[in-house]
């Protein structure tokens, strides 16, 4: 196991488990499950009208025979302005069939890359009191993580209603439940910050996941 130091603790360490946080990052595996994320996220609503579908055009422009032109049976034929649309997009679904494991491998392999670099952080926690403090969140996540200049995930616990009231309108921080965390989002920041709760939730539950994957 790879010891942390808690940030805002003294003299206290978390053990994060290797077979999470020292994971083999399988590149190849990463991409697929992001991109099908991305996927995922696609409405698929667009649409494109074919010449039967475009308001006009039913009457022949100029008779077939006789005028030297190209024979035309409407006015809403794709080479022309305002007519149909040839092979055009369509309503669609964009999903892709992930499998829990590829899942939950991709986001090993993430966060694994992450600690690799440093750049995986826990805190004892961000505010104190019963008051969100934006200002008192900040100063806890810079300490964490030497500034704000680049894009920070921070994963709290659910019930952490604080955490998410303070920093959800810190710019370049974004903030994700530990039931939440997925690959795309770990990639997309520079720093992932666990809350010491979240940690302890989310290395527990995917203990759990593993064991019961083991034993089927």
């Amino acid at each position: 196991m790879t010891a942390v130091a808690v940030i805002g603790a003294k003299d206290k360490t978390v053990e994060l488990p290797e077979d999470i946080f020292a994971a083999k990052v399988n590149v190849p595996l990463i991409h697929q499950v992001v991109v099908a994320q991305q996927a995922a996220a696609r409405q698929g609503t667009h649409a494109a009208k074919t010449r039967g579908q475009v308001r006009g055009g039913g009457k022949k422009p100029y008779r077939q025979k006789g005028t030297g032109r190209a024979r035309q049976g409407s006015l809403r034929a794709p080479q022309y302005t305002g007519g149909g649309v040839v092979h055009g997009p369509v309503p669609r679904s964009y999903v892709q069939r992930t499998p829990k494991k590829m899942k939950a491998a991709a986001l090993r392999g993430a966060l694994s890359d992450r600690l690799s670099h440093g750049r995986v952080q826990v805190v004892s926690g961000f505010v104190d009191g019963d008051a969100p403090k934006t200002k008192d969140a900040v100063a806890v996540l810079t300490q964490a993580v030497g500034g704000l200049g680049r894009p920070v995930l921070v994963v709290m616990h659910r019930d952490d209603d604080l955490t998410w009231r303070s920093l959800r309108n810190v710019p370049r921080v974004h903030v994700l439940t530990e039931d939440q965390l997925n690959t795309y989002d770990v990639l997309a920041s520079d720093y992932v910050v666990f809350t010491e709760q979240a940690l302890t939730a989310f290395v527990s539950r995917t203990t759990a996941s593993k064991d019961r994957e083991t034993a089927k």
